[in-house]
């Protein structure tokens, strides 16, 4: 294929995690990466990764703010005058529950973790259907289910998968599909570092702690990037030209598993004294 007809795929969130796997992947396939994100470090590192095959373009900006969208869009068309691929891949945890969630962490997760998809979409989309390209957002599991202390991340999360069928429904007729991923736990930097939090607060090593957040998942491991990577790239590819609007789960089989039998495993030990676990209304 000529260099000039090789896609041109922007990722955001590229320097590291699911968005590097991401990069390197489609970059060993022969397409023009632009990779974005906030820090200038992580996204050298993985273009210098893909040098041999095809070099990442790197794409210095912070998408959630208009400006930031601006540049990664203008820069990638004025670089490579295309747009085939979009994944949305960026995004921040603001960890509590609704009542601990301040409104400037809602805020915050929310311009970060939803708005931003949005206006990114909008600016890519006249460049997206001249291609009748694809995009894929990277959402979560959490997206899926509810967990204790998760409200901000798990509501922009779940807003982004409605975003991302939204797109399918509104231009899969203009030959553009978009479909969502939601990855389970996945051994990332900001995996490590959340094992690492819970590691320490149980007295265990970060490798115990993941095997303890994935004990009833029924592959009994987390994810490697690359996995996630590798079904992210088949989305964008010809290979599913017509899956569209897709929700796909991507944990391991996490979120089959029902909670309602976890009593029954024997590896599950749930303390009934702690109050969190007691009746909310009890007789006097």
């Amino acid at each position: 294929m000529a260099a000039t007809e090789r896609r041109v795929v922007l990722v955001t969130g590229g320097g590291t995690g699911i968005g590097a796997a991401v990069t390197r992947l489609l970059a060993a396939g022969g397409d023009q990466v632009v990779i974005c994100g906030r820090r200038e470090a992580p996204l050298r590192a993985v273009a210098e990764e893909t040098r041999a095959q095809v070099e990442a373009h790197v794409v210095v900006a912070d998408v959630s703010e208009a400006e930031g969208v601006a540049r990664v869009v203008d820069g990638t068309i004025a670089t490579f005058g295309r747009l085939d691929g979009l994944v949305v891949n960026h995004g921040i945890i603001h960890v509590g529950r609704v009542d601990e969630v301040t409104p400037e962490q809602w805020d915050d997760t929310i311009r970060v973790n939803l708005t931003s998809p949005f206006l990114l979409v909008r600016a890519a989309l006249p460049y997206l259907l001249a291609a009748r390209g694809a995009v894929v957002a990277v959402s979560s599991v959490a997206a899926l289910r509810a967990s204790d202390g998760m409200a901000a991340y798990s509501a922009s999360k779940a807003g982004l998968l409605l975003l991302t069928q939204s797109l399918a429904v509104d231009h899969g007729r203009d030959g553009l599909r978009a479909n969502a991923v939601c990855p389970g736990w996945t051994a990332t930097e900001m995996g490590d570092m959340e094992m690492a939090e819970l590691g320490a607060e149980r007295g265990i090593s970060t490798a115990d702690a993941y095997r303890l957040a994935t004990a009833v998942v029924p592959q009994r491991r987390a994810a490697h990037p690359d996995e996630i990577a590798a079904t992210v790239g088949w989305l964008l590819s010809d290979a599913a030209s017509y899956v569209n609007g897709v929700v796909l789960p991507v944990d391991g089989g996490s979120c089959i598993v029902d909670p309602g039998t976890l009593a029954l495993d024997p590896r599950v030990s749930v303390d009934l004294s702690s109050p969190r676990h007691s009746p909310r209304h009890q007789e006097p």
